[in-house]
């Protein structure tokens, strides 16, 4: 799933890559897990450093053609599995010290300009969005839940404040016809104003996208078991692209990591998890150069953090403040 792609190229981009390499610092060996690995740009540039080895994570299937080739490369040096990233914990590693793990919640150029995904609004016909081990697509999703369904969908994973609108309109028109993509995007423009900044859809594709491929518990599972194998002193990275996933991941490491402050009038509440050493409160942004070459790259947020401590029970905090979205991601039983 990781880095972005300069418009009208098929050249692969992995995002922040100097920076994360500065990090991680794999000159000095250790193993590592990409834990999306998409078209393998962070793989690749770790496997440069000979005392490395990688683990690759990716729930599209389409991967596994180009983790073949770096394979054939570095037979003993690198492994694959097909897998979603919040199962980390249950991927049997040679090396059970982990020096380092990388979640890039972007998506390849591939997989956005395949048009049987669905992820473009460009894209024709039936809707889909499935990115790999799914149960249902996005045309479930739209022709199938209720419009109060919908409208918690677009209202929380979408931030779309024309989240009611829309939902009505989709019900309503696919009374007469099912909804595709084309359809979709045109009840969305009927709604919305052009803006010369994002497309109408993103918002609205962006809620579908996360509730098909649930990744709200992706996310929340993926960073619980990926601080439970990483090894004391490893590091544990992640790059989002959207305020909702950056607010996760920026309470998973601060709650985690920080004295407590109750109040301006009283001392700092000692936090007994303190699991993590936060480095920064701030994320890392590409630098102008990066975004100059790959534009896709400007909203992209780098948070990493230090494990320090072997805690046990520390998730049940961090699960019951995102109840609420889980709850809608349950949303999907009914379909």
């Amino acid at each position: 799933m990781n880095a972005t792609i300069l418009p009208n190229s098929k050249k692969h981009y992995p995002v922040l890559l100097k920076e994360i390499l500065s990090i991680i610092s794999p000159q000095n060996g250790g193993t590592f897990i990409d834990c999306t690995f998409g078209q393998g740009g962070y793989s690749r540039e770790i496997l440069k450093f000979k005392n490395t080895n990688v683990t690759a994570i990716d729930r599209d299937p389409e991967c596994k053609n180009t983790a073949q080739k770096i394979k054939q490369i570095h037979k003993e040096r690198f492994s694959f599995f097909n897998k979603k990233f919040s199962e980390i914990d249950k991927i049997k590693n040679e090396d059970s010290k982990i020096k380092g793990i990388i979640l890039d919640l972007g998506y390849s150029y591939a997989q956005i300009k395949d048009p049987n995904k669905g992820l473009s609004f460009d894209s024709k016909g039936k809707l889909n969005m499935r990115l790999g081990l799914n149960s249902f697509s996005a045309d479930d999703v739209v022709n199938k839940l209720s419009q109060k369904d919908l409208e918690l969908i677009f209202k929380y994973f979408g931030e779309d404040k024309d989240s009611r609108i829309i939902s009505k309109k989709i019900v309503n028109q696919r009374l007469q016809n099912s909804i595709n993509t084309e359809k979709l995007v045109s009840i969305i423009n009927s709604v919305k104003k052009k803006s010369g900044r994002i497309h109408n859809a993103t918002k609205i594709f962006q809620a579908i996208r996360i509730f098909v491929n649930k990744e709200i518990s992706e996310l929340i599972y993926g960073l619980i078991n990926s601080a439970k194998i990483l090894d004391i002193n490893g590091k544990l990275l992640v790059v989002s692209f959207h305020s909702l996933e950056d607010k996760i991941i920026k309470y998973f490491f601060k709650s985690l990591s920080e004295d407590k402050k109750v109040s301006r009038y009283y001392p700092e509440e000692k936090n007994p998890n303190k699991l993590f050493k936060l480095m920064s409160k701030k994320p890392i942004y590409p630098s102008h150069d990066e975004i100059s070459t790959n534009r896709p790259s400007r909203s992209a947020k780098l948070r990493y953090a230090i494990k320090k401590n072997n805690m046990i029970n520390f998730e049940k905090d961090f699960v019951k403040k995102f109840s609420k979205l889980l709850e809608i991601e349950n949303l999907s039983k009914k379909l």
